[in-house]
């Protein structure tokens, strides 16, 4: 397909039976040739800023003939050339030890602190696994289970209240007694702070809630209560959901922040009865439902890869509450994501009948789109459209097409595709500069990357928790957990807050790597930055613990994790099984499949019994006869 500029001058919305129409730009949508091998990239939102005007101009039309390169660059000037600055260590952060997080087989030892590894730099060696892209959308919403409360908290006492949950829960104590004797000065964002601490854990965080409630001189509110909920959102707990919803709406305490978790949890386990059914509540509690409503459940769903459900939605609901540019968009995200272009094209088209002009987030989503779609080459002719007639790219538009190309490893594109950006006057921002860092960690040119750091502090846009978290990642993907702990330190000396991402890279490197007392000290280290383990976490944990032959506590922590509500996946349980077999300790899966089966959980107890009983197997093929001589 080709670019090709009609010679009309009149400006009109392009017409044409059923395709792709970009307000003057078409694509043919039932006989497209095959797509180009490309890996897509995860770019762009359409619930963010950014909007501009839409494009106009006369009709283009796209038709098959061969697609237009992306214009290269000169090369840039020496100013705007990466440098090569000296190796940068970062200073020492002394930490303190608020409470022992190890296990009990490693209390009372001197441990190998995390934050002072022995090497002295990043490392340059070749030969490493490539680096994949980071893990979350930089562009995505913030996760609302994982905000922060506006009032503060003291630190101490949160650290305080979530101790006595952690040792009394899982033992099954009276956890309660204990903290109604701890004399705690209950305050909503002490609650909050404890209910986030326990966000993937959502037993112990209700017992909290509930407990806290009953309290004398303490009441919850509107910012209790929807922590709470995001909690059992966030860990599929819809009945308790639900009753709390009904709860809240009796006490007035239903807001715009607590249906949106509702929605987007419904949403995300495709529960769509129960997402249609938070309108009802609205209405039942006289909150009045509009587009901004009708806006966050298509967005939650488009965002979910349900571009089929949010389609019928839309459709369903449209008469009732009338679409605006924005629903529109989101609808095509959801088609986007599912690279199902003849259906993002003819939302497109149905945009452009209903008289609204797409403005520039409508063509980023486009854009990337298509790329996710493996049509590049028609991806660029957008980007070359955009630049001609507008609305102009921005910096979203410029890092899809840059992230891409660091992900196709072809790094001299996009170097002059970020030198074009400068030329256009469009300013990088921290998520461009990045793409480029895990580009040229890729190429294992790590002098680049220490170049790209400096420059983003030269430049007014230091590196954020994104970009030491692409760095982490890169270095314990090279099995480098060292370099990784050190770039960790340069991060909370930022100021910067690591995610459970992080300490689940960190450990998982370091148990990998042979050093079991540095990966117990990560998870040390995430008890004592207030971060909630989550099943990963968990299983890296366990794991690495049957790994380094120590079965026990493997043990004791799949426990835990059980006890708190947490379900890993059914693989890991029979990684689990199969480790403990390895090792030798068939009595400990009996055990476990035992306690497993008490709690109600059939198909993990069958996991553990089946491996328990090949191992009894295997042992009993192994015992000598009479004659000395093994039986088989």
């Amino acid at each position: 397909m080709a670019l090709l500029l009609s010679n009309s001058r009149h400006r009109r919305p392009f017409r044409l039976s059923f395709s792709f129409a970009f307000d003057g730009l078409r694509f043919p949508s039932a006989d497209s040739r095959p797509p180009d091998p490309i890996t897509p990239p995860r770019e762009d939102g359409p619930g963010d800023g950014g909007r501009g005007g839409g494009g106009g101009g006369r009709p283009v039309r796209l038709s098959r003939s061969p697609p237009l390169p992306l214009p290269r660059s000169l090369d840039p000037p020496h100013h705007r050339r990466l440098h090569r600055p000296r190796r940068q260590t970062p200073p020492f952060l002394p930490r303190s030890l608020p409470c022992d997080y190890r296990p009990p087989h490693l209390q009372g030892q001197v441990p190998r602190f995390l934050l002072n590894p022995a090497s002295p730099s990043f490392s340059t060696s070749s030969g490493s696994p490539s680096l994949s892209d980071t893990d979350a959308d930089p562009d995505a919403d913030p996760d609302p289970t994982c905000s922060t409360p506006l009032r503060p908290s003291d630190p101490k006492e949160v650290e305080r209240v979530c101790k006595v949950i952690e040792d009394l829960f899982v033992s099954d104590r009276n956890m309660e007694a204990v903290l109604d004797e701890c004399n705690i000065d209950l305050s909503p964002s002490l609650v909050v702070d404890v209910l986030e601490r326990f966000r993937h854990a959502h037993k112990p965080a209700y017992r909290f809630f509930r407990w806290a409630g009953e309290r004398s001189g303490y009441s919850h509110d509107s910012d209790t209560y929807t922590k709470m909920l995001s909690v059992l959102g966030k860990t599929r707990q819809f009945e308790t959901m639900v009753a709390l919803l009904e709860e809240m709406g009796n006490k007035r305490f239903l807001n715009m922040d607590a249906y949106k978790i509702a929605i987007k949890a419904f949403a995300a386990a495709r529960e769509m009865k129960k997402s249609m059914g938070i309108f009802q509540l609205m209405k039942r509690f006289d909150f009045e439902a509009g587009l901004e409503t009708f806006n966050c459940l298509i967005e939650a769903l488009a965002k979910g890869k349900l571009g089929k459900e949010a389609q019928a939605l839309f459709e369903k609901l449209k008469d009732q509450y009338p679409p605006d540019l924005r629903t529109y968009t989101l609808v095509l995200l959801g088609w986007c994501k599912l690279k199902n272009l003849v259906e993002a094209g003819r939302v497109w088209n149905e945009m452009l009948d209903k008289g609204f002009k797409p403005d520039v987030v409508a063509y980023n989503t486009m854009v990337d789109g298509l790329i996710q779609g493996q049509r590049r080459s028609d991806a660029i002719k957008l980007f070359e459209l955009m630049k001609a007639k507008g609305p102009a790219p921005n910096a979203r538009t410029y890092t899809i097409l840059i992230r891409h190309l660091c992900k196709v490893g072809k790094m001299d594109l996009a170097v002059n595709c970020f030198q074009e950006m400068l030329d256009a006057g469009c300013l990088p921002n921290v998520v461009t500069y990045t793409c480029l860092i895990v580009g040229f960690g890729n190429a294992r040119q790590m002098d680049k990357v220490s170049g790209l750091l400096r420059e983003m502090t030269e430049k007014g846009c230091p590196p954020d928790a994104q970009t030491y978290n692409a760095l982490i990642k890169l270095m314990t993907n090279r099995n480098l957990p060292d370099d990784a702990a050190r770039i960790y330190k340069k991060m909370i000396n930022k100021g910067f807050e690591p995610t459970f991402h992080t300490y689940n890279m960190m450990m998982k490197s370091y148990f990998h790597g042979n050093n079991y007392e540095m990966g117990c000290e990560v998870w040390e280290e995430m008890g004592r930055q207030g971060i909630c383990p989550d099943v990963n976490s968990y299983t890296v944990f366990i794991g690495g613990h049957i790994r380094h032959g120590r079965p026990q506590e493997a043990h004791k922590y799949i426990e835990e994790m059980i006890s708190k509500g947490m379900k890993a996946p059914q693989i890991d349980y029979n990684k689990f099984a199969a480790d403990f077999s390895r090792v030798g300790k068939p009595d400990m899966l009996y055990e476990l499949a035992q306690k497993m089966n008490f709690s109600g959980k059939f198909e993990v107890s069958n996991v553990f019994y089946g491996w328990a009983e090949r191992m009894k197997n295997r042992v009993k093929r192994r015992v000598p006869n009479q004659t000395g001589k093994c039986l088989f």
